[in-house]
C-alpha cells in the first residue's frame, strides 16, 4: 500500500511512532505494511474501512457478499487491476464502479478511465475482502502478493544469516500444480505462480530481472514484453535459487552463465522450459523459454505460406541433395519452419539427423544431437561425425562460422540434403553473407537450392478488431495502391481477451527464393545483392516479405501498420 495511507494512519494516531518506523522498513523492502498490520491485529480491517469511509466520504461495501458479473470483470485486465488496486463491480450509463481498499490512491483510477473510456466511481472495501475478490475473479499473479508478504514476514521474524539458501535447498518439487496451494512455502508459491501465469497467457519467454531497487518479472506474449509483477528485493536470491534448483543448475555458482531445463506438469499437461541465467550488475537474470510440443505446428500448409511459395519450398526440400536455408531474426519462427520440413521428410526409408544448440523439441524418428563446446562437440565436429552415419537429410541448427558453412556445403555437394539457418534480412542477402564469411561463390551457387526469409506478424484480435480507412496517399507511398484497390483494412482496438493490445496470436510471412541458374550466374558475375533481388522480382515474380505481409493485412489477418513495421521496404 501507499506511503500516504501509512502517514495518514500515523497522523490520526491509529499506529504509533514505532509502528511508523516498522512500516517504513516494510515499504522499503517492497512489502505491504498495512496488510501485515491487519494480519497481526495491529489494525482491525472493519474499523479501518469505517474510518476511511468517514474520512474520504466514500460508501463502503462488503465485497465478499457481492457477486460480480463476468462481463464487468472482463472490462479491466488483471494488469490494470493490480496497478490501481481497484476491482470493477458494476457498470452502466457511462460509469464504472470500482471497489478499492486504499482511498489515498484515488489518482490511479485515471488509468481505468483511460482504459475503459468510462467515468469512474469508487466505493471502499476491506483489505481482506479485496484480496479475496482478487483471488476469486482474477487468480494468476494476484496470488503472488500474499506469498511475497509472507516471505518478508518470515524473514523478519525467523531467518538468520544463510538460512535462505538452506531453506530453498529443501525444495525439490518439480511439478507445478496450477491450482496453487496456500500452504506452500512463499518462494515456491511465487515461482509456481510465475510459471502458471506464463502458460495461461501463452507466453514464449519469461524474464526475471534484478535491478538495484527492483526485481521485475516480464512475459513475452505475441512478441511483446509485458510487465506482470514486481517481487520484493529481499526475495531476489531465493527466487533465483529456486529456478536454478528446478533446472538442475549449480546454485553456489553465480559468476558465470548457466543453462538448464525444467520439465513440469500443470493441469495434466507437460511443459518444458529452457532456462538460462546471466550475471548482471545487481544479481543473476533468469530467462526461461517455454517449449510446448502441444503448441508446435508442424504442418507446412498451416504455417502461412502463400500457395506459390509453398510449392517452391517443397520442391527444395524434396531434392536429393543441396542446401535449403531459412533466414530471419531471433524469434521469427525459423525452428518451426525447419521442424515442419523435417516432419514432411520423416519417412521410414530415410535417415534424418539434426545438430542443434540447444535441442528445443524432441521429434520422434529423428536423431537429434546437442552442441556441447565444453567437450568439443561443435556444429562442425558433430556434422563431420554425422556424415559418417549414412544420413539422407541433416539439419544444422545455425551456420555461425566459416568452418560450419564449409562442412555444410561439402555435405550438400556429396549427395545429402542440408537444412540450416542464418541471420540475414532477406533471401538474397543470405548469399552475400555466405560469401562474406569466406565461402567461395562457386561453392555457394553449386550447393544452395532454396532460400527462405521469414517474419512473425501479430494477428488482430477477432473479438475487437475494427474496420479502418487507409488514406489514398498512404497506399500510394507504400506502392500498393493498385494491389489494395477495393480492399478493406482492419486495425486493433483492445479488449480483455487480448490484454488491451488489440492483437492475439501471430502468423508467419515468407519470402521464398528459388535459387535458379540465372540467379546463380549473376552471383558468379559479381552482381550486387540489390541487382540480384531486382531481377528476381521482375523476372521470377519473387514475392518479398513486405508484399507477403501486406497481403496478410488485406486478408484481415493483421493491421497494415503491423505489416509495414515488421518488414523492410523493398528496392
Amino acid at each position: 500500500m501507499s506511503r500516504k495511507l501509512v502517514e495518514l494512519l500515523h497522523k490520526e494516531r491509529l499506529i504509533s511512532d514505532a509502528q511508523l518506523q516498522e512500516a517504513d522498513q516494510i515499504l522499503r523492502a517492497g512489502g505491504d505494511a498495512v496488510r501485515q498490520f491487519i494480519e497481526r491485529k495491529v489494525l482491525q480491517d472493519s474499523k479501518l474501512v469505517f474510518f476511511l469511509s468517514q474520512k474520504f466520504s466514500l460508501q463502503s461495501l462488503n465485497l465478499t457478499k457481492f457477486e460480480i458479473k463476468p462481463e464487468v470483470i472482463a472490462m479491466i485486465p488483471p494488469e490494470v487491476v493490480r496497478k490501481t488496486q481497484a476491482i470493477p463491480i458494476q457498470s452502466g450509463k457511462g460509469i464504472i464502479v470500482v471497489a478499492i481498499p486504499d482511498p489515498t490512491q484515488l489518482s490511479l483510477l485515471d488509468n481505468i478511465k483511460f482504459a475503459t473510456k468510462l467515468n469512474v466511481e469508487a466505493v471502499l472495501t476491506t483489505f481482506s475482502s479485496f484480496d479475496h475478490a482478487l483471488t476469486k475473479y482474477y487468480g494468476g499473479t494476484q496470488g503472488l502478493g500474499k506469498a511475497m508478504d509472507q516471505f518478508i514476514k518470515d524473514s523478519q521474524t525467523q531467518m538468520k544469516k544463510g538460512e535462505e539458501i538452506q531453506q530453498i535447498d529443501q525444495f525439490q518439487v518439480h511439478e507445478v500444480d496450477s491450482s496453487g496451494s496456500t500452504d506452500d512455502a512463499p518462494v515456491i508459491a511465487v515461482v509456481n505462480g510465475i510459471l502458471s501465469e506464463a502458460i495461461k497467457r501463452g507466453a514464449s519467454d519469461i524474464h526475471v530481472e534484478p535491478y538495484e531497487k527492483d526485481f521485475r518479472v516480464r512475459l513475452r506474449v505475441d512478441g511483446t514484453l509485458l510487465d506482470i509483477t514486481h517481487i520484493p528485493s529481499e526475495m531476489k536470491r531465493a527466487v533465483v535459487a529456486r529456478f536454478k534448483i528446478m533446472s538442475r543448475m549449480d546454485i553456489a555458482e553465480s559468476r558465470v552463465p548457466q543453462d538448464g531445463r525444467i520439465k513440469i506438469k500443470i493441469g495434466g499437461k507437460e511443459m518444458d522450459f529452457r532456462v538460462n541465467t546471466l550475471p548482471t550488475l545487481f544479481g543473476e537474470k533468469v530467462v526461461l523459454r517455454l517449449l510446448s510440443k502441444g503448441n508446435l505446428q508442424l504442418d507446412l500448409k498451416k504455417l502461412g505460406f502463400e500457395e506459390g511459395q509453398l510449392e517452391i519450398f517443397q520442391k527444395g526440400i524434396h531434392q536429393p541433395s543441396g542446401m535449403v536455408l531459412v533466414t530471419g531474426p531471433t524469434g521469427s519462427g525459423k525452428t518451426t519452419t525447419l521442424y515442419s520440413a523435417l516432419m514432411e521428410l520423416n519417412q521410414i526409408s530415410d535417415n534424418l539427423s539434426t545438430v542443434e544448440d540447444p535441442v528445443e523439441y524432441n521429434l520422434e524418428g529423428i536423431n537429434q544431437v546437442q552442441v556441447n563446446k565444453d567437450v568439443g562437440l561443435t556444429f562442425a565436429s558433430i556434422l563431420r561425425a554425422l556424415l559418417r552415419q549414412d544420413p539422407d537429410t541433416v539439419l544444422v541448427g545455425e551456420i555461425r562460422d566459416l568452418e560450419t558453412a564449409e562442412v555444410a556445403i561439402q555435405a550438400a555437394l556429396t549427395g545429402h540434403l542440408v537444412l540450416s539457418t542464418l541471420h540475414t534480412n532477406d533471401t538474397v542477402a543470405t548469399i552475400t553473407r555466405l560469401v562474406n564469411m569466406g565461402c567461395e561463390p562457386f561453392m555457394v551457387t553449386a550447393s544452395v537450392n532454396t532460400i527462405i526469409a521469414q517474419r512473425l506478424l501479430r494477428t488482430l484480435c477477432k473479438q475487437c478488431m475494427t474496420q479502418i480507412e487507409i488514406p489514398e496517399h498512404q497506399l500510394f507511398a507504400l506502392g500498393i495502391r493498385e494491389m489494395a484497390s477495393g480492399a478493406m483494412f482492419y486495425g486493433p482496438v483492445g479488449c480483455n481477451a487480448c490484454n488491451k493490445t488489440g492483437y492475439k496470436g501471430r502468423v508467419a510471412v515468407y519470402e521464398v527464393l528459388d535459387f535458379n541458374t540465372t540467379l546463380k550466374e549473376m552471383v558468379l558475375k559479381g552482381k550486387t545483392a540489390i541487382e540480384i533481388k531486382r531481377d528476381a522480382i521482375k523476372k521470377f515474380n519473387l514475392q518479398t516479405l513486405r508484399i507477403s505481409a501486406i497481403k496478410k493485412a488485406i486478408e484481415g489477418f493483421t493491421s497494415l501498420e503491423e505489416a509495414v513495421s515488421m518488414t523492410a521496404d523493398d528496392e
